[in-house]
Parts: C-alpha cells; structure tokens; sequence
C-alpha cells in the first residue's frame, strides 16, 4: 500500500506527465473532489470522464508542487500551475491543494488557486 508522501509524488508526476488514466487511477472510486473551476465531483468515473478533455482545454500544463504538509492521512500541497489554453494564452497560478488519503487512494481533494488566470479557458 502506497503511503500519503508516495501518492501524493504520483499525483504531481502522473499530472505534469499528461497521464491522466494513471492520475485517476489514484483516486478511491467514491471519491470526492471540491474543484474550484469544475465544483463537485463525485466518483472516480465521473473524474475519468472530466479528464479526459483536458488534451482539449490546455496545449501545455505543469504544476509543480513547492511545499508538502503530510500529517497521517491529510495532507497539504501549495504548487504552482504553469500552463497554456489551446489557443496559446498563458496561465499562472498560485494554487493549495488539500487531501484525505486512505488505503493509498485520494478520498477527497479541495482545490484553491485564483481563478482569474483561468478565465482565458472560456475566451479560447
């Protein structure tokens, strides 16, 4: 079993990397997910789903994590996203992450960042 420090590693990796099918598959198959841009989503096929656009959305994305905060089975990971919209604008965006991992699987993710710099997702 995966403890919080590795899964949260693979979720950073598997994200930078484009590998969105293994990044899911990090995550419990109830799982829940506070998004800032997308709101509620619930169930690992649900986010399967949602992320498989993201080809669609970004023509580049990166966010690289700057601090790791891992108590037990929560954890607390401020990054920064680097990325581009498909049309080419850029993003930059201070982002904090918070988890609840169990059994070596994301429960529940809140995500915050400014949500300004995304607005050009819309404008694409």
């Amino acid at each position: 079993m995966r403890d919080a420090r590795d899964v949260l590693a693979r979720y950073y990796l598997y994200a930078n990397a484009g590998d969105w099918d293994r990044w899911c598959d990090l995550f419990a198959d109830d799982m829940v997910m506070d998004e800032q841009l997308a709101g509620r989503i619930e169930g690992r096929d649900k986010l399967r789903s949602m992320m498989a656009g993201m080809e669609e959305l970004y023509a580049s994305f990166e966010n690289i994590p700057s601090h790791f905060l891992v108590d037990g089975d929560e954890a607390a990971v401020v990054s920064h996203i680097s990325a581009r919209s498909s049309s080419g604008k850029p993003i930059e965006a201070a982002a904090m992450n918070y988890f609840r991992i169990e059994n070596g699987r994301i429960t529940y993710l809140a995500n915050h960042h400014d949500t300004q710099p995304f607005q050009v997702l819309s404008q694409s």
